[in-house]
């Protein structure tokens, strides 16, 4: 049995998503905005619990659960990896501003074109790598300074609670841009 699966239907977990190639399609900020609208989405609609994000340019960390009613884990998972690598392919195919769009999308046709689970493109890499978590341990504290720490980590800002792309905020009483269940 693999150690990275959601083997518990109502476990807490801690995900990474890559873009293929670690493309970093989300240095635009249009890019960031259509990935919140799918994340909030799937909160609203199909059983998502968000409990700690933050979108870097080429990837994604998240803290995550589900509703009881809700879909499994890996099942919302692969909807919402499916559903936005067609949005995000097609808003960069149509931005006409967008000087990375050939070499962009022919990085995805061709990761596409090698994995016989796609039929055109391949945005993001086929694993989440989910680690089961407890809210109550070290190891979600770990997970979640993790998150937040990222963009300090890569030089973008000074204090986790300036990166917009995260719900640092969030922990910290503030309202950020995704409306997430925050986790004492």
């Amino acid at each position: 049995m693999s150690k990275y699966k959601f083997h518990n239907p109502d476990g807490l977990y801690f995900i990474t998503f890559s873009v293929v190639n670690w493309i970093d399609v989300f240095t635009r900020q249009l890019y960031r905005d259509y990935l919140l609208e799918i994340f909030d989405f799937c909160s609203r609609n199909k059983g998502l619990v968000i409990h700690a994000y933050v979108i870097m340019s080429n990837h994604v960390h998240m803290i995550i659960s589900r509703r009881n009613e809700g879909k499994l884990l890996a099942d919302t998972m692969r909807d919402m990896k499916k559903f936005s690598s067609y949005k995000l392919t097609k808003a960069i195919q149509e931005n006409i501003q967008e000087s990375r769009k050939k070499w962009m999308i022919d990085l995805f046709r061709e990761n596409g074109n090698r994995n016989s689970n796609n039929t055109n493109f391949q945005f993001w890499q086929q694993d989440n790598h989910p680690i089961e978590l407890d809210s109550n341990t070290d190891q979600f504290t770990r997970a979640l300074n993790y998150i937040h720490y990222n963009p300090v980590k890569a030089g973008i800002v000074a204090e986790p609670a300036d990166y917009l792309y995260s719900s640092a905020r969030d922990y910290q009483g503030e309202k950020g841009l995704l409306e997430i269940e925050v986790l004492h």
